[in-house]
């Protein structure tokens, strides 16, 4: 890849320069403009999917897209059942999981794309920095483990009350004691915020070893190709075929993992200590 002044990058500066986000703002107010983008149009592309497979829906034998969607549709309803025993919450908690599922793995599935294929359409747009995986920026990961622990703290309060969350959080896990207050409390935000960073860290490191390691193969494979008189861009997709395949299942893995511990999150706010 050239760099934005036509200059050829070193091996390093080529992945230096895939992880360089489109920026807008400075600080603490800087926005991943690429991530924001790539990650809105991919949840409305899931929301469309289901729209149209709900609207389409036939009661004879379905086609191959109704029957995957039927099948991801009581592959989260058994889980939803499994983990939350409520069953008026099942009703807003299983579609949940299964956006959740959905939109993980629509975003990670975006690291399937050759490593130079939208950034290299983005320079010819005059859009020198893109990165198209959403899922292997942090910002992205953590707000979606806060926006899962705003849900849980939701159903805190609504299954058990305000009161009743409150005196949970100063007499759990040692017990209802006054001087054990400022323990249980300490432990409580603990756990909470245990929860939220694994919760997003997991999925973010997961991706953005598997955004190197295409990085990397396309690397190795484009120079090897290039050295026996294949181009460049057609060395990175044979590279990168194989571990493309095997990479599949580690982003429906990380997909999947993503919505059981939002089920399981949220299973527990309804447990009472």
């Amino acid at each position: 890849m050239a760099a934005p002044t036509g200059t050829e990058l070193t091996a390093g500066e080529y992945i230096i320069h895939h992880l360089k986000h489109l920026q807008t703002g400075s600080g603490f107010w800087t926005f991943n403009i690429d991530s924001i983008v790539y990650s809105s149009l991919l949840g409305a592309l899931g929301c469309f999917v289901l729209w149209l497979v709900a609207k389409s829906m036939t009661a004879g034998v379905p086609g191959r897209l109704q029957a995957a969607v039927e099948s991801m549709v009581e592959m989260v309803d058994s889980q939803a059942k499994g983990i939350v025993h409520n069953a008026e919450s099942r009703k807003m908690v299983a579609p949940l999981a299964l956006t959740v599922f959905i939109w993980v793995f629509l975003m990670n599935a975006m690291d399937l794309l050759p490593v130079d294929l939208l950034p290299k359409l983005g320079e010819a747009a005059g859009v020198h920095y893109m990165r198209v995986v959403p899922t292997a920026d942090l910002s992205v990961s953590m707000a979606l483990s806060v926006t899962v622990l705003l849900i849980c703290i939701f159903y805190n309060i609504k299954i058990k009350g305000a009161g009743g969350w409150l005196h949970e959080l100063v007499s759990a896990p040692f017990g209802a004691k006054w001087y054990l207050a400022p323990f249980n409390f300490a432990m409580q935000m603990i756990e909470f915020v245990a929860k939220t960073v694994s919760h997003g860290m997991r999925l973010f490191g997961n991706m953005y070893a598997g955004e190197l390691i295409f990085m990397l193969i396309a690397l190795m494979g484009g120079a090897f190709f290039t050295a026996v008189g294949i181009p460049l861009a057609l060395g990175h997709v044979i590279a990168g075929t194989a571990w493309a395949i095997f990479h599949i299942l580690i982003i429906t893995l990380q997909a999947f993992v993503f919505m059981m511990l939002t089920l399981v999150y949220v299973g527990q706010a309804h447990d009472a200590h």
